[in-house]
């Protein structure tokens, strides 16, 4: 996509831009911005990168009409509205790695503030005090630290403490007993974490089934004298039980980067100036080599996306990978076609789409065919927004259409075929598309005759008796209509009895013409198709 417009609305490393210039696009840097000055520039925006400033809501994604692609240049990407981006088709990216390293370090340096007392004997030293036995600290040595969210960060927080003798237990509903253990970390439910965890650090997103995962009930269940470590997200921990649990003695200590409100309002005051917390402001991933490689990965997924090319970061778009690969593409343009073709021909309301992947058809691409499928069957219902691999699943699941993809290994008759059933219409529509030679895509059946369609551009398509003169008799009011008939397709039931025409035609059809068409004795059934 040349020319295109990004618009920049948080700092970033200066790399961002230098490689948009270089991909010929065009940043426009704008930090700083009222809501009502986003919406204006979000109007004509084709791409936006963010840092964690700026919140891109679902009133700021329905006037952005051009946009493609919203960068997030680290990990979260809670300050984007990710169902209504989906909903508009809007791929959303961010840079999951970039900042992994800053972010373990940093949580390994607060932990190890917090538990031998570091801030608290700086600021006494500073002070003019020498009080080394108020700030008596503990060993990690040997002790159990309990990581909840085995992902990129908590993953590197764990084997990087494994070197302190510690022993690692984490949680996490993803992560395989396998890869765990051959990291040295020991899966364990997260009761049996809590309970027995002398360090909890927490490495999840935020979102209903973390926010507030470490409560009162959660707190009064760990051991006496837990110290908590939050370097993720605010809001993981309730804060209120945290001081709750300080106070008490429950928790013997904490470190803290992250908070429920950024900057944090008055009511965080007590907790975080309380003696046994440390304290820094969201700055885990704030290195100058953690800016730099979040700002060039989210770039180039950004640049990648403008072009059309291979997304390996996207956020709510599984289908965009595998989309991009050389050797799917060409049967995800005929699982397209195929589904804009049912989609023409079925009567009334459809209940169900189903997908069958025959023959050579790469079974590990069959998730996104299905997709395409519906991408092509949806495209008619959803103007003037557009349907793309981003959000045919969603706006297929609103509208109440239920699919479904199956695999066979062999299809008599063809190397490779794709075939599309609807189903709860007034007339079920079956289907079929091939890729022959260099992977020309076919239509090969259609409710149940055998054709040879190009599928593109306008197509005619009728049935009629199978006698002869019919084909001469449509032919001849195409060219009073001045027509012209580009290719032709035939299918025959028994001799003598129906056929399928499929005509390719180098114009529209206007309503006139049909009528006459549809007047034709022995001709019935008659649908234009757009491909």
């Amino acid at each position: 996509m040349s020319n295109a417009r990004v618009l920049i609305t948080d700092s970033i490393h200066p790399v961002c831009n230098e490689l948009l210039e270089t991909a010929g696009y065009t940043p426009e840097v704008a930090t700083g911005k009222t809501k009502e000055e986003l919406t204006e520039l979000a109007r004509t925006a084709d791409a936006w990168i963010i840092r964690s400033g700026t919140k891109v809501d679902k009133d700021l994604i329905d006037v952005a009409d051009r946009l493609k692609v919203i960068g997030r240049a680290g990990v979260g990407v809670d300050n984007v509205d990710l169902a209504a981006a989906t909903h508009r088709g809007t791929l959303v990216i961010n840079a999951p790695e970039g900042n992994t390293i800053s972010t373990a370090e940093h949580t390994i340096a607060m932990m190890l503030a917090m538990m031998r007392k570091i801030s608290a004997a700086n600021s006494s030293l500073r002070g003019g005090a020498w009080a080394r036995k108020d700030f008596i600290g503990t060993e990690v040595y040997k002790k159990t630290l309990g990581v909840i969210g085995v992902g990129k960060i908590g993953k590197a927080v764990a084997l990087r403490m494994k070197a302190f003798d510690m022993r690692v237990i984490g949680y996490d509903p993803i992560l395989s007993k396998a890869v765990a253990e051959k990291m040295g970390i020991e899966l364990v439910p997260l009761d049996q974490l809590i309970r027995e965890a002398d360090i909890i650090t927490v490495h999840t997103p935020i979102n209903d089934a973390t926010r507030g995962i470490l409560n009162d009930e959660s707190l009064a269940n760990c051991k006496w004298g837990v110290a908590i470590v939050n370097c993720a997200r605010g809001g993981i921990i309730d804060e209120g039980a945290l001081l709750r649990a300080l106070d008490s003695g429950q928790v013997s200590g904490a470190a803290l980067d992250v908070y429920s409100a950024e900057p944090p309002p008055e009511s965080l005051t007590a907790l975080i100036g309380h003696p046994n917390v440390v304290a820094t402001p969201h700055i885990a991933a704030s290195t100058d080599e953690a800016q730099e490689k979040v700002a060039r990965q989210v770039t180039e997924q950004v640049i990648h996306a403008l072009k059309g090319e291979a997304v390996l970061t996207a956020v709510n778009a599984m289908a965009i990978r595998p989309a991009s690969e050389p050797e799917v593409k060409p049967f995800l343009h005929l699982a397209e076609m195929l589904g804009r073709l049912a989609q023409q021909m079925a009567e009334g309301k459809v209940k169900q789409v189903r997908v069958g992947c025959r023959g050579d058809v790469p079974k590990r691409y069959t998730e996104v065919i299905e997709v395409a499928v519906l991408k092509g069957f949806l495209s008619a219902y959803v103007d003037p927004h557009p349907v793309n691999l981003i959000n045919a699943p969603v706006l297929a699941q609103e509208m109440g259409l239920k699919s479904g993809v199956e695999t066979h290994d062999v299809d008599h008759g063809f190397l490779n075929r794709i075939d599309v059933e609807l189903e709860g219409c007034e007339n079920p529509i079956k289907v079929a598309g091939s890729l022959f030679g260099d992977n020309e895509p076919r239509i090969v059946r259609i409710q149940g005759f055998g054709m040879d369609v190009r599928p593109e551009g306008t197509i005619l398509l009728y049935r009629n008796v199978d006698r002869p003169g019919m084909l001469a008799r449509v032919g001849s009011v195409l060219s009073d209509a001045g027509i012209n008939i580009a290719a032709l397709a035939l299918g025959r039931s028994d001799p003598g009895q129906e056929a399928l025409t499929a005509i390719n035609v180098d114009h529209a059809i206007s309503e006139d013409v049909l009528k006459k068409i549809q007047a034709l004795d022995g001709v019935f059934a008659v649908k234009p198709i757009q491909l």
